[in-house]
């Protein structure tokens, strides 16, 4: 089944899943029938409060069932979703907010104790307030060649920049990633990667509603809380740092675990031994890891059947759509439909980063063993996505090592969670690639 664009997609989950539950958060149980109908009337809130076709807004509040309705609601309006990493604080945030050119911020007053505040002249709206549920039901007009998201990097290289995406792409290596995991109808997917991050957002909600899978957002990484969900909730698919699945083990004997079937993680290192014993030990039927960007998407995957030490120490194939080559001084390039679209308002950047042959330059060096895995041939950073959903304040991370600046001739990409060696390159220099037909 394919959809034009994305609110063509979540609404249709409506008719495909009916009653069955979309979001549990909390106290609150939405069907996807319900979800919905949500979506539609916070389009329409949107559309009254001026924002359509092509208007962006911001979102900087943590996981919730709320951030869920108002993203897929603006989006529904014809409007461009911008996250805002939740531990930003008020100047860096306005800044991405202020650059964007958002016409409306919304947030959770009082998450973490923090004041969130826009910059002057933009509207702040309180996600639980009235305003998702005050429009009548909208639906805007949609192209799935519009932007559908800006997600900006971490900055860490740099000025953060804005990555634009559009519908057409995100719903292309989403589905993907759905086939790769196996994310069923059915699934309970507990989400502890911050929604402002790629992965929290697109390899979860957006996947989850291409698959008929419940969303358990969770607002802030507490081992206890998710302990306690998987075993309430009957959690099927629950991606982590390395660190939960340690604190999985430790529980094991006293909680009931035995709904998990689905793991991915990633981190600068995972050993051999800690994939070993969440397989053999744990109920997880699969586990994964891999390589993405936000300029891209999720790159490559590891497959079900791979084995421990293929799983720990590299970051799977290339998935369908994408070519990821090696250049001669062991910078990763990676070409496909899902490339972005550029930086926002930044076409030096964009021109730096994509070459007039589509090849982005990730900034990262790495190389391809034998059957096409990649692997990383250096010592790699420690980074971001998983500790941005901690109370401390995320950094950057890299799943390979990334190229020194007097080297890069091109700007460094930013990187979504995985881990692994990138093993040895090819004589030739050519690309490993999974095309789609």
């Amino acid at each position: 089944m394919t959809w034009e664009n994305i609110p063509q997609m979540v609404l249709s989950a409506a008719d495909r899943f009916g009653d069955a539950e979309a979001v549990v958060d909390g106290p609150h149980r939405l069907s996807f029938t319900e979800l919905a109908d949500r979506v539609r009337a916070a389009a329409g809130a949107f559309a009254s409060a001026g924002i359509g076709t092509g208007h962006r807004a911001a979102i900087w509040a943590p996981n919730s069932a709320e951030w869920i309705i108002a993203a897929f609601g603006l989006l529904t309006a014809g409007g461009v979703l911008v996250p805002v990493n939740t531990r930003f604080k008020a100047e860096e945030a306005g800044d991405i907010i202020s650059r964007s050119g958002a016409k409306a911020v919304l947030v959770e007053k009082g998450f973490l104790g923090l004041d969130y505040v826009a910059p002057p002249g933009v509207p702040v709206i309180d996600l639980k307030s009235d305003f998702l549920a005050s429009g009548s039901p909208f639906e805007g007009k949609v192209s799935g060649d519009d932007v559908s998201d800006i997600i900006f990097t971490s900055g860490t290289t740099g000025r953060p920049k804005g990555v634009m995406m559009t519908h057409a792409q995100n719903l292309a290596w989403t589905a993907h990633w759905c086939d790769t995991v196996g994310l069923r109808e059915g699934d309970r997917y507990l989400i502890v990667n911050p929604f402002f991050h790629m992965f929290g957002y697109k390899a979860g909600c957006i996947t989850s509603l291409i698959r008929g899978a419940t969303m358990l957002p969770v607002p802030v990484f507490d081992v206890a809380r998710v302990l306690e969900l998987v075993e309430r909730e009957n959690v099927t698919v629950l991606p982590g740092p390395p660190t939960l699945y340690h604190s999985l083990l430790s529980a094991r004997a006293r909680r009931d675990l035995s709904s998990l079937r689905v793991a991915v993680t990633g981190a600068a290192d995972i050993p051999v031994e800690l994939i070993r014993r969440v397989v053999s030990e744990l109920p997880f039927q699969s586990i994964f890891t891999g390589y993405g960007l936000t300029e891209a998407g999720t790159v490559s995957l590891s497959r079900s059947g791979d084995s421990f030490e293929d799983i720990a120490t590299t970051v799977g194939i290339p998935c369908e759509g994408y070519e990821v080559r090696i250049a001669d001084d062991g910078e990763v390039l990676v070409r496909g439909f899902c490339v972005m679209k550029g930086y926002l308002d930044d076409p030096a950047a964009s021109t730096e980063a994509v070459d007039e042959e589509g090849w982005l330059h990730t900034g990262d060096l790495g190389s391809l063993d034998d059957r096409g895995a990649c692997a990383s041939r250096a010592a790699r950073r420690t980074c971001s996505s998983w500790a941005a959903s901690t109370p401390t304040r995320p950094r950057s991370r890299a799943f390979c090592s990334s190229i020194p600046e007097s080297r890069r001739s091109r700007s460094s990409a930013s990187r979504m969670s995985g881990s692994g060696r990138w093993g040895r390159p090819s004589s030739s220099g050519r690309a490993w690639s999974r095309r789609t037909t």
